[in-house]
């Protein structure tokens, strides 16, 4: 199994968006097959070093790489790159 685990800084000011981005995100959960498993959620203790994290489940390396490429998992990407500071991802095999 692999995890792939994200973490992203926003912008200053961009709460909506971030908010909107993450609801989206977590939609994805259920409309593309490859997810086997996915947790999406802003910091809550604020102060933290990364605004949200992402920790998603794969079987394979290839079923990420579907999601990645996925033109629903794309778009909402898009969203993201448009408010994000930074980001860092890692993945694990299990």
């Amino acid at each position: 199994m692999i995890r792939h685990i994200v973490m992203w800084r926003f912008k200053e000011g961009s709460e909506e968006q971030a908010a909107q981005f993450l609801e989206r995100l977590a939609a994805l959960q259920g409309q593309i097959p490859q997810i086997r498993g996915m947790q999406v959620g802003a910091d809550v203790a604020g102060g933290g070093n990364y605004s949200a994290a992402l920790v998603a489940d794969f079987d394979s390396l290839a079923d990420m790489e579907a999601y990645k490429t996925d033109p629903r998992h794309v778009a909402v990407s898009a969203l993201c790159k448009a408010i994000r500071e930074d980001r860092v991802a890692v993945d694990l095999e299990l």
